[in-house]
């Protein structure tokens, strides 16, 4: 079993889009629309994540349409797109949203990444990340980007607060 204790001051799950909410494709179709592959999953476990009162926010060096429906959708607190200095942003985002490093979980999966996952108190990143990564991550999540990697953190996090069964009660009876 995972160490769920690892998890329990998690107020605020913040993710990287591509290669975590996605698997790291880029399409595009015949007109040059770039299109995005999102799993359902991730965003039952975001929902879950929001029943209990835990915030959520997207912090992606690219810009994409597809990104901002999504994250509209799934109702995530914050989008921060075109993000080139992901600390910088981090700090900001921090400030606004009144966390501290010691109630932040962080899932990224590219170097870019790297400076993030060294400030918060949960860096999290997934099987193909670059070793870099996993060296910084103190979780490695089992399912791959785009591929239910969220829904995993979620469900943990959801856990190790005690709140699961109260969250998934509504859908389950």
């Amino acid at each position: 079993m995972e160490n769920l204790k690892l998890f329990e001051s998690v107020n605020w799950l913040i993710m990287d889009v591509d290669g975590v909410l996605t698997d790291g494709s880029i399409i595009y179709d015949s007109l040059g629309n770039e299109l995005k592959v999102f799993s359902v999953k991730d965003g039952m476990g975001i929902t879950l994540l929001h029943r209990a009162g835990i915030k959520t926010a997207v912090l992606t060096s690219r810009n994409s349409p597809m990104v901002k429906k999504r994250a509209e959708e799934l109702e995530i607190n914050r989008i921060i797109q075109g993000a080139k200095d992901k600390l910088e942003l981090y700090g900001r985002l921090k400030e606004e949203e009144g966390f501290m490093d010691s109630e932040v979980a962080y899932i990224g999966d590219d170097y870019v990444d790297l400076p993030v996952m060294k400030t918060v108190a949960v860096p999290i990143t997934v099987p193909d990340a670059p070793e870099e990564l996993k060296k910084t991550a103190l979780y490695i999540t089992q399912n791959g980007g785009g591929k239910g990697a969220v829904r995993e953190v979620c469900e943990l996090i959801l856990k190790a607060k005690g709140v699961f069964e109260q969250v998934v009660k509504p859908y389950i009876g």
